[in-house]
């Protein structure tokens, strides 16, 4: 087990109860992939008070959960101060999307611009609606504008220079 830096890594799903008496984890999923926990070699625990690595030795699907056996946790007792962390991989970790779909995570911090406004602000947050995404974007000139991530809004997603093109819909800020 070794400490590990928190930056660039993601949450791929939340520890919410022990399964057993030898150290097995129930995992809630918190990935589109859930079958990835299968494939896990290694991971991290990252939590109030745990950020460290360990090697899978077991992981199976029960219950809509996944439960997961870690070398090194070996009792129900030992396994149950983990409860509530997050494991954690490393950005460069998570499944590649089809072009044009971005995982959250990429998409927090850019910088929005319109097409005739120009800069508006950071986005900071997205909003799950169902029908589809509303991104958050925070702007000291317009205070916060809430933008649908729908193709005729969302002109173009540039991450290597942390940028967001939109055109706004009439209405959004006047």
């Amino acid at each position: 087990m070794i400490w590990v830096n928190r930056e660039e890594m993601v949450a791929i799903g939340r520890i919410v109860g022990t399964f057993g008496f030898k150290g097995t984890l129930k995992i809630a999923p918190l990935t589109d992939f859930p079958e990835r926990f299968k494939k896990l070699k290694k991971v991290r625990l990252c939590g109030s008070k745990i950020n460290m690595e360990f090697e899978v030795e077991e992981a199976r699907e029960h219950n809509n959960l996944y439960l997961l056996k870690f070398k090194g946790i070996e009792s129900k007792e030992e396994a149950a101060k983990y409860k509530n962390a997050f494991l954690m991989i490393d950005e460069s970790e998570v499944y590649p999307l089809p072009e044009g779909y971005y995982y959250h995570f990429q998409l927090k911090g850019l910088e929005v611009y319109d097409e005739e406004k120009g800069f508006l602000g950071e986005l900071t947050d997205i909003l799950e609606t169902g029908a589809n995404d509303v991104y958050v974007v925070v702007s000291e000139q317009y205070g916060e504008i809430l933008l649908p991530a729908i193709k005729e809004v969302i002109k173009e997603v540039d991450l290597k220079n942390n940028k967001m093109e939109v055109k706004l819909l009439p209405g959004i800020i006047d």
